[in-house]
C-alpha cells in the first residue's frame, strides 16, 4: 500500500504543537538563595543601587518597580539612599537556544477513512485502532523549537558595611523571547517566602493564563522541593 508520508509528518507536527501548548499552563522557576539575613521589620528600609550602564535605563526602572512591589509584602520600604539600611542591586539576562524533539510517525491502516477516522463502526474520531494504529510507529521526524532562558538575580547588602546579606537567583525557560513577560514570574518566585535559608534550592510553580499573564487560579501542587505561589496580575506587555 502506498502511504502518504508527508501527511503523517504533518499530523505528527500538529500533535506535537498541541502537546507543547498544554505544557505552557504553568511556569516553573528554579530558585537558589544564599542568606545571612538577620534584619527585623523595623530595619527593612532600602534603596536600589545601579551599575553605570543601568543609570538611565527605563527597563531597569520597570523591573525595580516589580521588585519593590513584591518587597512591600515583607514590610520593606523604599527610602532615599542616605537613610536606607540596605542597598538592593538587580541583574537580569536572557539566552536563546533550540531544542530538538524526535516525534514518532504512526501508520494508519485505514487511510480511506481520513485523518480523523470516520464511520460509526470504528469507535470515534481515531478509528477502531486508536490514534497509533495497530503496529506502532513507522518512522520519526525531528522538530526543533526555540527555548529562551530568563534569569534574575537580587542582591541585598548592608549599606554601611557593604556586607552581602541576601542573594537570590531565579531562572526559568519558556518559548517566549520577551524578558519583560518573564519578569513577573521571576520576581515573585525569587522573593516567595523571604527570607529563604542559606543554600536553599527549590522550584516555584506559577500558573499562566492564555494571555501570558499570571492566572487567577490555584497553582499546581508542589513536591518537597517545590513551592506554589498565590497568583497575582502580571505587568502589561511592552516592546523591548
Amino acid at each position: 500500500m502506498n502511504v502518504p508520508i508527508k501527511a503523517f509528518v504533518r499530523w505528527a507536527l500538529v500533535l506535537t504543537a498541541m502537546w507543547l501548548a498544554g505544557c505552557t499552563t504553568y511556569v516553573q522557576t528554579q530558585v537558589t538563595a544564599f542568606s545571612n539575613w538577620s534584619g527585623s521589620d523595623a530595619t527593612r528600609t532600602y534603596a536600589f543601587t545601579r551599575r553605570d550602564e543601568q543609570q538611565n535605563s527605563i527597563e531597569q526602572t520597570t523591573y525595580e518597580t516589580l521588585v519593590a512591589n513584591e518587597l512591600a509584602k515583607y514590610n520593606f520600604r523604599q527610602v532615599p539612599e542616605a537613610s536606607a539600611n540596605y542597598q538592593i542591586a538587580i541583574a537580569y539576562s536572557i539566552r536563546g537556544d533550540t531544542v530538538t524533539v524526535r516525534q514518532p510517525i504512526y501508520y494508519d491502516p485505514w487511510p480511506m477513512y481520513g485523518p480523523w477516522g470516520a464511520g460509526p463502526y470504528w469507535g470515534g474520531p481515531w478509528g477502531g485502532w486508536g490514534p497509533y494504529g495497530p503496529w506502532g510507529a513507522t518512522g520519526y521526524v525531528d522538530q526543533s523549537y526555540p527555548v529562551f532562558t530568563h534569569a534574575l538575580q537580587i542582591r541585598m547588602s548592608d549599606r554601611k558595611t557593604g556586607r552581602e546579606t541576601y542573594k537570590v537567583t531565579a531562572v526559568n525557560s519558556t518559548g517566549d523571547p520577551s524578558l519583560y513577560q518573564a519578569m513577573p514570574y521571576l520576581v515573585r518566585s525569587a522573593l516567595a517566602d523571604f527570607p529563604l535559608g542559606n543554600g536553599t534550592v527549590r522550584t516555584v510553580t506559577l500558573p499562566v493564563d492564555q494571555n501570558g499573564g499570571i492566572a487567577n487560579e490555584t497553582a499546581a501542587s508542589a513536591g518537597a522541593n517545590e513551592r506554589s505561589v498565590t497568583p497575582a496580575p502580571a505587568a502589561a506587555k511592552s516592546v523591548d
